[in-house]
């Protein structure tokens, strides 16, 4: 049988959508709507990185420009209407995602056990009832204020300190979470003080938590391989996803279908029956340009993002640096349903400004006058989101070479 084919600037339009980057990015960015766009898009990855602004404001200021990170705090801090931990990185879920989460604690304890005792040092183990009981007699506690006594690493980012290693692992099977953050720095207190009673006591069955996993992640994505369904959320193991399709399918609410590539090829893919007049009522992608988080949802994948979208990004840690075309942290462009190009920019907040060192095109795409004009124009909006008062041009930052400089 013949499969329908969801041809490429239908796939493109359908999957930006979902990942709310179709509409232009205008409206409210605070409280039941900032709540309602992370529940749309499905989770925010947190990074550290502020080249710019952290990743997860950047995420959300992409999607919506009124967007300040001050209004995520309150979500997550006071109405307790998201949290955090992991999906394939730390990121800020939905509350109500937090009984799925549950399964997964006990699977990360074991698939865990065996790498952390390889990775940090001995002795975290010791500070498990230690952490707990002080936690619970005198609340929420960061690193710093545990393991006083402990010889602090010297060794990089992940040489921790034995108590700091039991937060984390606490933290990463459930006992804990993160209640607050003090800068970037995790304030964990016992789960229970975190989370709402009634999810914290929900009790999902084994099916039931497949089912959502597999069915949420279509749903998110608009069109997915199972190995794509897995990947969303990492919540469940790869051998649950095959008998979900098979039974989805057989009761007709998936479908197979062909999506077809940026370069004209097509992949077998699952959908919902009605996906091919979904993408066709999904509004046309708005051509405004906007500046994208590395670590956007909608890039994580980056085969598919090169398969959607003909955007080969990598950070390319192990390519020696006289092969590298780009930087190590280089910035997303998209416009209408392309990615036109990439950045490198950084904010430099005492001094006011945010400086371009290049802006790359992708093949076949020239920065046009009217292109040059859009690319300046988001970024002095980006550069107030960073707390900047004016955009410095760096000589040579026009690597096509063929617009003036603004």
């Amino acid at each position: 049988m013949t499969l329908p084919v969801l041809t490429n600037p239908l796939a493109r339009r359908l999957f930006l959508h979902r990942h709310a980057l179709a509409e232009a990015p205008t409206g409210p960015a605070t409280g039941a709507d900032l709540a309602a766009l992370i529940r749309r898009i499905g989770f925010v990855q947190v990074d550290s990185i502020t080249t710019v602004e952290r990743a997860h404001h950047m995420i959300l200021f992409s999607r919506r420009q009124t967007y300040r990170p001050a209004a995520l705090k309150p979500l997550l801090e006071r109405d307790r209407l998201l949290w955090e931990h992991w999906t394939h990185d730390a990121s800020v879920l939905p509350v109500e995602t937090f009984p799925y989460w549950k399964h997964r604690f006990a699977r990360d304890a074991e698939r865990l056990h065996a790498n952390w005792r390889r990775w940090f040092r001995d002795g975290y183990e010791a500070q498990f009832d230690t952490i707990l009981s002080r936690i619970a007699a005198d609340g929420p506690v960061t690193s710093s204020d545990v393991g006083e006594d402990e010889a602090r690493g010297k060794g990089g980012w992940w040489d921790w300190h034995p108590s700091k290693t039991a937060l984390e692992w606490l933290w990463r099977t459930g006992r804990l979470a993160i209640t607050r953050r003090e800068g970037f720095q995790k304030v964990y207190d016992l789960t229970e003080r975190v989370v709402p009673a009634a999810l914290l006591q929900a009790d999902i069955a084994p099916a039931a938590k497949v089912d959502w996993a597999c069915s949420s992640a279509l749903d998110h994505l608009g069109f997915a391989t199972p190995g794509e369904l897995q990947a969303y959320w990492n919540a469940v193991p790869p051998q649950a996803v095959k008998p979900w399709v098979a039974a989805a399918l057989a009761r007709g609410e998936i479908v197979e279908i062909a999506v077809q590539g940026a370069d004209g090829s097509t992949r077998k893919a699952l959908a919902r029956p009605d996906v091919l007049a979904v993408a066709q009522a999904a509004p046309e992608p708005t051509a405004r340009l906007r500046v994208l988080s590395p670590f956007d949802p909608a890039l994580r994948d980056r085969k598919r993002a090169e398969f959607l979208f003909g955007f080969f990004y990598r950070i390319e840690v192990f390519v020696p640096e006289a092969k590298r075309r780009w930087g190590y942290y280089v910035f997303p462009v998209l416009e209408g349903d392309r990615l036109v190009g990439r950045l490198d920019a950084k904010a430099h907040r005492t001094d006011g400004v945010l400086r371009l060192r290049a802006f790359w095109p992708e093949a076949g795409v020239r920065l046009t006058r009217a292109r040059a004009e859009k690319l300046d124009a988001e970024l002095h909006r980006l550069a107030r989101f960073a707390g900047c008062d004016r955009v410095d041009y760096l000589p040579g930052w026009d690597r096509d070479h063929l617009a003036p400089q603004p």
